[in-house]
């Protein structure tokens, strides 16, 4: 089964092209968040230096979320549009799990995070167990400070380059936490997401197929202050 992984969830571009076990091609950018325009030239050259048409994919697997709301409706719509137009599968993977992932070997609770601003974050903690990773607090937006309180008493390992806004806060409240020091495993790997995508089940509709925020934006937080719920929608109906 031919793989394309896509994640523009935050300011990491990445393209990972595998076939069953092999990796045929992969591309990484941590500098450039102007994905809407990237996207599709960098996937282009990818899978023309690798000999590979559109047509030859089985399955795309993108980033779902959290992360950016503008990088994620890139990331989800350019997924959906491909794997409608060429019948193919979909799947979609948390951008926090595709973290945690990088971390093989790191024995206790990997807690992958995101800079959500305002002292928030967005997190979700993972562990291997019998060699699979699975989840043992589900991703969530959440105070830095909530998040702590989560993890007090446990074997926890911080990883993603955002964590390094909380690394004070961290010393001091999770003394005996471990902070992740490995350069690669702090960006989201094209790769890393083709193989968590390999296990997990498509998507049955795709068009219904979303972004996970996990947040609402903060225009429709201050729409629904002052509007009734279910009274009408925020978006307008033209």
């Amino acid at each position: 089964m031919k793989i394309l992984a896509l994640d523009t969830s935050n300011q990491t571009l990445a393209i990972g092209i595998m076939e069953d076990h092999k990796i045929l091609g992969q591309l990484q950018t941590t500098l450039n968040k102007n994905h809407s325009t990237t996207l599709m030239p960098a996937l282009e050259d990818l899978t023309q230096k690798i000999s590979i048409k559109p047509s030859d994919f089985d399955r795309i697997v993108v980033a779902q979320g959290p992360g950016s709301y503008t990088g994620l409706r890139i990331g989800v719509t350019t997924a959906k549009t491909l794997a409608d137009t060429l019948k193919i599968e979909l799947v979609g993977v948390s951008s926090l799990k595709t973290l945690a992932a990088n971390c093989v070997g790191v024995t206790g609770w990997i807690v992958p995070i995101f800079n959500a601003r305002r002292q928030n974050v967005y997190a979700g903690v993972y562990q291997w167990l019998d060699g699979q990773l699975q989840t043992i607090v589900a991703d969530q937006h959440l105070s830095f400070e909530q998040l702590c309180e989560k993890l007090q008493d446990q074997s926890v390992y911080f990883v993603g380059v955002d964590v390094a806004d909380f690394q004070a806060e961290i010393q001091k409240k999770l003394p005996k936490a471990q902070i992740n020091t490995i350069p690669a495993w702090q960006y989201p790997n094209g790769i890393t997401l083709a193989q968590l995508g390999a296990l997990a089940q498509p998507e049955k509709d795709i068009h219904a197929f979303l972004p996970d925020y996990l947040k609402l934006v903060e225009a429709e937080e201050n729409w629904l202050a002052t509007h009734e719920a279910g009274a009408e929608s925020y978006v307008e109906k033209i």
